[in-house]
């Protein structure tokens, strides 16, 4: 008890609370009011204007009782004080009294403060409306659409190539997240991709790390969502943790979007499996740009065909199903399509066959694998196939393949993995040699089985240097980019390699095919005077693959597929193997010359435009019936096994 009237605080009871006052509970409750932002300021004021117009008509029925009759009484008043609340020129024709007048110009006074007021708070929430839309955190709300996280100079090759591949659509979406200004990010495409055509896109500022960022872009609704490797020293662990924050969504149960990533470093595609889920494609970008560069070797001009493939302006792969020609022998699919051309089969559980022996029957659930212009424009042919020249087809001729001698200039993470695969492909008794400035790097490596190493240490951009290499004696060059430095640095270098060695070529009489790596698609046309066979622009063929994946995840298998030493692959062969040169014939009938050999006939590759941009004298699926002529200097390109 003592305690208690002590004027001690009790000790559970703490520091005595001070009483708050009906004035500070008022001004607490009004800042509150105030802080909820334009429409509460809005509300004030309109209490205001209505506080000022009730007062002045009371104060008229009690000072000035004869000018409110003849004003209409109390509610003629309060009308007439609105207006001049309103519109300070409406109290020019007053007429009354001192006092009523007096009142009305209080009204007038009174409306002009507010109506400002009112102009001003109405300006500033515009402002700050106008403000947070440029910034795009305003959700999306669109189905079917394709969800981009992420941004770097990948983008603008994603967006390319989506723009390209809706353009038979009435109308698509593309929807980019990234940590950037709204407004930057789209004065950069419309600078870098130029006109959308019928897509459209939109782009939201957000961390693609936060789940509720995320919500942004509706991923929910979303087809796809390919998420992008930002420009910083670790991008796979970036990748990693989006990867991670799209698993820890709540997806519907009856709708899930198709997942693509990329991996630069392959010893991280465990942990981004795991992290994807199931459901996610997961790419390794490395082992796709390693498999492009050994194919460009084998078959000179195989890069312009796969970049060809891989770019959805010209011709590209669809999986198309048509359960009318089920039961019908894969030979006889090859002219079922006026625009088309079948490559094989995607069957039920998930296996591709590629050139498939010819007697192969077409089962009802099969998907065929064709190659087309656009998915609108296949369709079975409704005419009889054009005729086949049979005087324009050429007896087969032997084999020609023998042990290879390659040279392979300069070394990075993925030349292991280069020799490894050129070894897969190279005839027994083949030779590599390296040469790169550095200690032998090859010393380590496991012994192949069918190539025999060597190593010389040279500086790539020396001219002496690699004459001391005796570059003709081998039937191919590999030029690869050091990744170590900057990418134009790196392709600075490269270019000077690849003059060096041409012009050596012309000197000794073009003895051997050059293939190079490069960083940058724009020094891809820089390097044309260089003449070098094959350039492999890994990015951008990477880039090309996530955005044909975005649209068909099955994709990938194909493409991967197409790539392993394995099975079929992309042959470039001379054309007199399969027409006689200098007679004309069309493309039917250089498609029956090569299913006589078990092959199938996409296309060929002209001679005299081998150096010329943009197609590099690659015609795929031409029309059938159209007459053509072909060089010995010309390539036919054939899908076969060897």
């Amino acid at each position: 008890m003592a305690n208690s009237d002590s004027g001690v605080p009790h000790p559970r009871r703490g520091r005595p609370v001070s009483r708050v006052g009906v004035r500070e509970r008022l001004r607490y409750w009004f800042d509150n009011t105030m802080a909820k932002g334009t429409p509460a300021l809005i509300g004030w004021l309109g209490l205001a204007s209505l506080a000022l117009v009730l007062t002045v008509a009371s104060a008229a029925v009690l000072i000035a009782p004869r000018d409110t009759r003849d004003n209409g009484h109390w509610p003629g008043v309060v009308w007439r004080s609105l207006l001049r609340t309103l519109d300070p020129g409406t109290m020019g024709d007053d007429r009354g009294s001192g006092p009523y007048l007096a009142l009305m110009l209080t009204a007038t006074v009174g409306g002009i403060f507010i109506v400002s007021a009112l102009i001003g708070v109405l300006t500033t929430g515009l402002e700050n409306k106008i403000a947070e839309l440029r910034k795009g955190r305003s959700r999306i709300i669109e189905r079917d659409h394709t969800v981009l996280l992420g941004w770097s100079e990948h983008v603008f090759t994603v967006v390319a190539e989506l723009v390209e591949a809706n353009k038979s659509r009435s109308s698509s979406y593309v929807a980019i997240l990234a940590d950037r200004d709204r407004v930057d990010m789209e004065e950069a495409i419309r600078a870098r991709v130029g006109g959308t055509g019928r897509t459209k896109v939109i782009c939201r500022r957000g961390d693609p790390l936060k789940v509720a960022d995320l919500e942004l872009v509706s991923p929910a609704t979303a087809r796809s969502i390919v998420v992008l490797s930002p420009p910083v020293d670790d991008p796979d662990t970036h990748v990693i943790k989006v990867l991670l924050a799209l698993g820890a969504r709540t997806w519907d149960p009856g709708h899930r979007p198709h997942v693509i990533a990329a991996m630069h470093d392959s010893t991280n595609l465990p942990a981004a499996r795991l992290a994807a889920g199931p459901a996610a494609q997961v790419i390794d970008a490395d082992d796709l740009a390693i498999r492009l560069i050994v194919q460009s070797h084998r078959e000179a001009g195989l890069s312009a065909v796969f970049t060809e493939l891989l770019d959805f302006e010209g011709h590209e792969l669809y999986l198309h199903a048509e359960p009318a020609l089920a039961g019908r022998a894969f030979g006889r699919l090859l002219d079922a399509y006026e625009l088309g051309v079948p490559l094989g089969f995607r069957h039920a559980d998930g296996t591709v066959t590629l050139n498939p022996p010819m007697d192969t029957v077409a089962r009802p659930d099969d998907k065929i694998i064709v190659l087309a212009e656009d998915d609108v424009l296949i369709k079975l042919a409704s005419r009889a196939a054009p005729p086949v020249v049979e005087d324009a087809i050429a007896a087969p001729g032997p084999g020609r393949r023998l042990p290879e001698r390659t040279l392979l200039i300069g070394w990075n993470h993925r030349a292991p993995e280069i020799i490894r695969q050129l070894d897969g492909f190279a005839r027994p008794g083949s030779t590599l040699h390296v040469a790169a400035d550095r200690p032998d790097p090859t010393a380590d490596l496991p012994r192949p089985a069918n190539t025999t190493f060597g190593f010389t240490r040279c500086a790539p951009t020396d001219r002496p240097s690699l004459e001391g290499l005796d570059v003709g004696s081998y039937q191919s060059i590999i030029v690869l980019a050091d990744l170590d430095l900057p990418p134009e640095h790196s392709d600075a270098r490269t270019l000077v390699t690849l003059l060096h060695l041409r012009d050596m070529a012309e000197r000794l009489g073009g003895p051997y095919s050059i293939v190079s790596e490069i960083n940058d698609e724009t020094n891809r046309e820089i390097a044309v005077v260089t003449k070098a066979d094959d350039f492999v622009v890994s990015d951008k063929l990477i880039n090309q693959v996530l955005a044909q994946v975005s649209e068909d995840r099955h994709l990938y298998d194909v493409f991967m597929e197409l790539l392993s030493p394995e099975g079929a692959e992309i042959y470039l062969k001379p054309a007199t193997d399969y027409l006689r040169p200098g007679v004309t014939a069309n493309f039917a009938t250089l498609i029956e010359a090569a299913r006589r050999r078990g092959e199938t006939a996409l296309g060929y590759r002209l001679g005299d435009r081998f150096h010329q941009p943009p197609d590099y004298g690659v015609v795929l699926n031409p029309d059938k019936a159209a007459p053509f002529t072909l060089t010995a200097s010309d390539r036919v390109i054939v899908l076969t096994e060897e």
